[in-house]
Formats: structure tokens, sequence, C-alpha cells
């Protein structure tokens, strides 16, 4: 099974130390694999999930693992975090990737769960699928009875909104733990372990760093200790004369700020297309033109571009915008919003970025009138729940010597015959009278 790792967690009182990747001793793996953390206790950050009296530590202490699924950010210990919970049950660890691994691999899962429980009195197997949101419908539904048996126990990781990605039915029989971005100081202990790892490994006596380093290593970690741990080992090797080699001189070394930038390269933006991050900042997007902030609406215009969005997704919602929230207060925010939107179809991206910096600036800027959206909202609710009610007669057209006949337009006001061309007639169903939607 080329897609998954497995590891059988014995049941003698020493499993921990034989549960331990053995690889993590190899100085030639890379530094974020050999500090990953082996219990709880070492566990950095997600305190309100691991602490003293968090929900996964309590299930561990009562045995009683179920189905869960990890939703947070790229780095925030999903995985680690699985490992050490088969570790500490004493169960089977399968790691699967939903981004290669098909149904074929489940099955052998679901086999080998079996075979498992069978010839070591009911030990369980922990399926650990990783990019759970990246399997289709028809194969999460191929898991749902071996999970709702309990032939398996399903941890399934994401960085996306598990209400979008997963299936109700799977969802239901699984407890979403929605894991943190690693605060400044999970990043700071974490730092520490990778200093103390890489000292040993090159035999130096000291690491100091030029000042302002550390905080951009920090911040430039995004809060994901993979970057931060890759970035220190990299930094490292720049700043050893020989780049990794062992010599006398290295036995103290500085890591320059310019090490640091080397080794981050740039941040990368937190930027899900098909998923929650999308919507958040689409959000941000259009509550900071609502507020007229120019600078805010300008920053996550940025943010959706700069990450890939496509532009003519942000055109189509500013020109919804220019009706919402600005509608007859300035109508020509609709003419400049459409305008726009054709400048996106026909030059594209980088060029259109301006025109739509020009719209969100015009919009941010322009007066607010959202009479139309509310008006149409409370118009639509109540069309929806009086679907049956008649047109009043005399609004009715007489197309035929029948209809005509039968009183169709009979009493209708031309406006216009009448003084300031407005008559008063009743144009609402007799049943709504009186109703006001704006």
């Amino acid at each position: 099974m080329k897609t998954s790792q497995t590891s059988f967690i014995p049941s003698s009182r020493d499993s921990r130390d034989q549960s331990k990747d053995s690889s993590i001793n190899d100085k030639n793996v890379p530094l974020a694999a050999r500090v990953r953390p082996q219990s709880l206790d070492d566990f950095a950050g997600q305190k309100h999930l691991v602490g003293s009296n968090g929900p996964i530590r309590n299930l561990i202490k009562s045995g009683k693992i179920s189905s869960m699924i990890f939703w947070g950010p790229p780095g925030s210990g999903k995985t680690t975090l699985a490992r050490i919970i088969a570790n500490r049950v004493k169960a089977q660890f399968v790691q699967l990737s939903a981004v290669s691994a098909g149904k074929a691999d489940v099955r052998k899962v679901i086999e080998l769960a079996r075979q498992t429980s069978k010839a070591y009195e009911g030990r369980k197997t922990i399926l650990f699928l990783d990019e759970i949101h990246r399997f289709n419908k028809a194969q999460q539904d191929f898991l749902l009875p071996y999970v709702e048996d309990g032939t398996i126990i399903l941890i399934g990781a994401t960085t996306e909104n598990p209400s979008f990605e997963v299936i109700s039915a799977l969802l239901s029989r699984c407890r979403v733990f929605v894991l943190e971005r690693h605060k400044d100081d999970d990043l700071k202990l974490i730092l520490e372990r990778g200093i103390d790892d890489l000292k040993k490994k090159h035999a130096l006596k000291d690491i100091d760093f030029e000042k302002k380093a550390v905080e951009v290593l920090v911040e430039g970690s995004n809060g994901d200790p993979r970057t931060l741990l890759n970035a220190l080992e990299m930094a490292v090797n720049l700043a050893i004369p020989g780049v990794g080699k062992k010599s006398k001189s290295s036995q103290n070394i500085k890591i320059s700020l310019k090490n640091i930038e080397d080794a981050l390269q740039h941040k990368a933006l937190l930027y899900d297309k098909a998923g929650e991050e999308h919507y958040n900042i689409i959000s941000a997007l259009h509550k900071s033109m609502r507020s007229s902030d120019e600078n805010a609406s300008l920053y996550w215009l940025a943010r959706m571009l700069e990450a890939g969005e496509d532009p003519l997704y942000v055109a189509r919602r500013m020109f919804r915008f220019a009706a919402e929230d600005v509608g007859n207060a300035d109508p020509q925010a609709t003419v400049l919003a459409a305008a726009v939107f054709e400048a996106c179809e026909k030059i594209g991206m980088p060029e259109c970025n301006v025109h739509l910096a020009q719209l969100a600036l015009y919009l941010a800027n322009a007066p607010k009138d959202n009479s139309a959206y509310v008006g149409y909202g409370r118009a639509s609710k109540d069309a929806q729940e009086t679907l049956n009610l008649p047109v009043p007669m005399h609004l009715r057209n007489a197309v035929t010597p029948l209809m005509e006949k039968v009183g169709y337009g009979k009493g209708y006001i031309y406006d216009h015959d009448v003084k300031g061309k407005k008559s008063g007639q009743q144009c609402l169903p007799d049943e709504l009278v009186g109703k006001k939607y704006v």
C-alpha cells in the first residue's frame, strides 16, 4: 500500500519507546521531523484541546477514542496529534493522503483493521486521512459504514471548513476539533527545541541571533512550526562556514537578519480559493467597503488578488456591492462596476488590478443606500409565503373581449393623466394593502 504509512503499537509496557519513529534520531532527516513531539506534554500549543483539562487529553485518559476531524491551518499539529493519540491508546496507526488514495487503499485498511482486531484481541485501528476534504462524496460514502460500526477510528485532517467539504452523514459521526494557528510563544518554545537539536548536530557551543532576526523568523513563519524549523535549519547552514560542515571555527555562530530573510524567502499567503478563508476575505472586503474604510478595502482586495483569486470573481462581488450597498445613493457606482468587470474580462491580471483598486476606492467612499437590497428581501419573503395571491382586476390587461367582459382592467387609472402623475391607486393584492418594503 504505497500511499500509506503503517505502524502497529504493541501492548507491552515499553510500547511508548517501541512506537517511536526510529528516523527521528537520524541527523539526515529534516529538523521538523527530528523534533516532532512524542507526547502530549511535549506538544506545543492547542492548550484548549490538550491542556490539563482539554477534551482530547480527557478522551485519551478515558480510553474512549471515537472518530474525529482536526480542522486547522497548515503546521498546527494535526498529524503529530493523531500519532500521539494512537501511541497513547495503543492502536494501530495507518496514514493515507486523500490526494493520492482511493477506495482500494481504504479497502486494504479495513481488511488490515479486521485482521488486527482478530489477532490482537480487539486492538483498534486509527486511520489518519490527511486532507480529507480532497475525498469526493462517493469516497466519503464508502468510508461511512466502517466508521459507523467501529471497524476503524477515523481521524480526518483538513485545512478547510469541514462544513463545506465533508458529507453531513460522516460529519455527524465525527467530533470536530478546531486547531489554532500557533501563537508566538508556542513558536519560540519550538524554536528553542530546534536550536538545541542543531547545536548537537553541528557540535556548536551556541547559536546567537542578530537583533530582530528571531522576531522576523517567528513572524515570517505565519504560525507554522514546520516553516519556522525549516527556515531555522537553512539559516544555520547558511551561517556555518562550509555550509553544514563541522569545524572548530564554527563552535559559535551568529544568525544574521539576512540569513533569516534568505531562508524564509517570502511569507506564504494563507488563502484557500474554495474554502473558508475565501469566504472570510471576500466578507472582509465587502464589509470594509460598507464601512467606508478605503485602506482596509485595498488591503483585503490585495490579499485576494496576490493569492491568485480570479479577478472576475472579485469584480462580480463588487458589481453586486454597487447595487446592494450604494444603490440609488450613487447610481454611477453600478456603471463603473460594469466597466471594471468588462476591463477584467478583456485584460485580466495583473493589469486589471488597478481597475479593481479604483472601484474599491470608489465604492468605499460612495454614499450608501441599501433600500433596494432590504426592500427586495422583505418583498421576496412575502412573495414566497403568498404565491397564489391574485393580481387586482384593475391591474390586469384585457387582451381578449371575454377578459374585458369579466372586468379585467376595469377601474385602472393611467397615472400620466392625473396631477403629479401619481394616482395612489391600489397596486398590491388586497391581503397586502398597507405593506411597506422600503
